[in-house]
């Protein structure tokens, strides 16, 4: 069955790995340090993330956690459109609060500070059906300050490249294992899981009638084992680049969790820099190009109904796509 991920992490693996891919090419809209985590400079293992690892990783919550989202300045978080509350996705943001510098959903958490949302900003393309577009901003009541423990991410800009099988890492306190009955993390998880390119993804889920779009990039090892879970939407997939961590993608959607040749989709972030600095005027985010290095093996892909390559790299936000029915009970919101 496939779901949003909106009710863990799965399986961690050792963090902070020496970055494979060529220096960061920085746009002009660069926000001051992102990416840049100062406790996150050694390598640690383990299921849960170290204090101050993701500094930009939040927690959605109204009584309780429900969704994952990232701080990309300080005064705007980045989530999934699926996990805004229904009916206020398009207005009052009434009962939802964001937690930044959280460790622990139960325990002790000194660098905690929360915030009230004053605004949400759903993509207007967004499709509940397809998860098309699957991507929201939330504004804060007021901005927090930096620390050790609270900072922004980078985002990738719209000419960034992610082949297969660059280094990922997802973080969030979702599910631990697949089902209803799994708990929530009470610690912030970590794990790492390669990219798998959109011809391969798209054969992937083509027997389940799902359609994998230019607007969402997928993740997640053949033989499964790791991805993130119910609970973890809305988190931000990360990659490092010339000392900067770089976010790729939006917890999305999925077929169960950490399946083998089922790999996690998250809304591809690079496609969405002209959105974001639209309705972001002031201080706005961080973009950064994320450039992959060898050869795209995605390209040799091939299976029944996948479209041609395309001749040219599409950079619309708004790609027009057909919508897929999918079962009933595949897609369950918040």
């Amino acid at each position: 069955m496939a779901f949003f991920k909106v009710i863990g992490v799965l399986t961690a693996l050792t963090l902070l790995p020496t970055g494979k891919n060529t220096p960061a090419s920085l746009s002009i809209h660069l926000s001051s340090d992102c990416g840049q985590p100062p406790l996150n400079t050694r390598i640690v293992g383990g299921q849960d993330a170290l204090a101050g690892s993701w500094p930009w990783q939040v927690s959605l919550q109204k009584t309780k956690h429900f969704c994952g989202g990232s701080l990309i300045n300080n005064l705007w978080v980045l989530t999934a459109a699926h996990c805004i509350p229904r009916p206020t996705n398009l207005g009052n943001p009434a009962g939802l609060t964001v937690f930044l510098g959280l460790q622990s959903l139960q325990g002790s958490n000194p660098n905690k500070v929360s915030r009230t949302v004053a605004q949400i900003i759903v993509h207007p393309d967004y499709n509940s059906v397809t998860s098309n577009n699957d991507i929201a901003l939330l504004k804060l009541s007021s901005s927090v300050s930096f620390t050790s423990y609270i900072s922004p991410v980078c985002l990738a800009a719209s000419d960034s490249s992610f082949y297969s099988g660059v280094n990922s890492w997802v973080t969030g306190w979702g599910n631990v294992g697949e089902g209803d009955n799994s708990p929530f993390s009470d610690n912030l998880k970590e794990v790492e899981v390669p990219v798998v390119g959109n011809r391969l993804c798209y054969c992937n889920y083509n027997s389940r009638r799902v359609t994998i779009t230019d607007n969402m990039i997928c993740a997640g090892l053949t033989e499964g084992g790791k991805d993130s879970c119910q609970g973890d939407s809305g988190g931000p997939m990360v990659s490092k680049q010339g000392g900067r961590w770089i976010q790729a993608g939006v917890v999305s959607f999925g077929v169960g969790c950490a399946r083998p040749n089922i790999p996690g989709v998250y809304t591809r972030v690079s496609q969405y820099q002209n959105w974001v600095n639209s309705q972001i005027t002031s201080n706005q985010p961080g973009f950064i190009t994320f450039t992959s290095t060898g050869t795209n093996s995605d390209l040799s892909v091939s299976c029944t109904g996948l479209p041609p390559i395309p001749t040219t790299t599409p950079t619309t936000t708004t790609t027009t796509t057909t919508t897929t029915t999918t079962p009933e009970g595949e897609h369950l919101s918040c």
